[in-house]
């Protein structure tokens, strides 16, 4: 990734802070082949430290187009960008991959990681990310009913989370 302008960093280097990163600046959740891939913007999610390894958490609803990508394959990325994407990003949280071709819309170049895993050029960081876990919500494990009557409807599936450790880091 060195000829990207990349560097590979320790993800307990990344100085941004990781709340604003996720749940205001946005992330773009990317996962597929060389053949067919597609991305979805997402700010729900984290990152910290579980089973000794360095992990992210993202949550995606079965309902969107980019969950059967990252289904079928090992692992996905995230992709965090400069402001001047918002609008890139926005494309990708409101228009679905089955109706368009987010990545032509948007303008953004793909590229795929030593793991083989698709990523965009114009990112400012990037997380490769292996999956070590996934489990779909339940409406009768939420402790707290708030979040269940704000963020869900009776129709609404509920989303899945992914835990998957981060592989490798790369900052710009």
């Amino acid at each position: 990734m060195e000829d990207l302008n990349y560097r590979q960093i320790d993800p307990a280097a990344i100085n941004d802070n990781l709340i604003r990163l996720i749940a205001s600046d946005w992330m773009l959740v990317t996962a597929g082949t060389r053949e067919k891939l597609n991305t979805m913007t997402a700010n729900w999610g984290g990152m910290g430290y579980l089973w000794n390894k360095q992990v992210v958490f993202v949550f995606v609803r079965p309902e969107r187009y980019t969950y059967q990508f990252i289904e079928d394959e090992e692992g996905f990325t995230l992709t965090f960008f400069d402001s001047k994407y918002r609008d890139a990003l926005n494309l990708c949280g409101t228009k679905s991959g089955r109706d368009c071709d987010k990545v032509k819309e948007t303008g953004l170049t793909p590229f795929f990681t030593e793991l083989g895993y698709p990523a965009f050029t114009e990112a400012c960081l990037v997380l490769e990310c292996r999956k070590l876990y996934a489990d779909q919500l339940r409406r009768d494990h939420f402790l707290d009913q708030e979040p269940l009557k704000r963020h869900y409807n009776t129709r609404d599936g509920l989303h899945k989370i992914y835990i998957a450790e981060i592989v490798k880091a790369w900052i710009r």
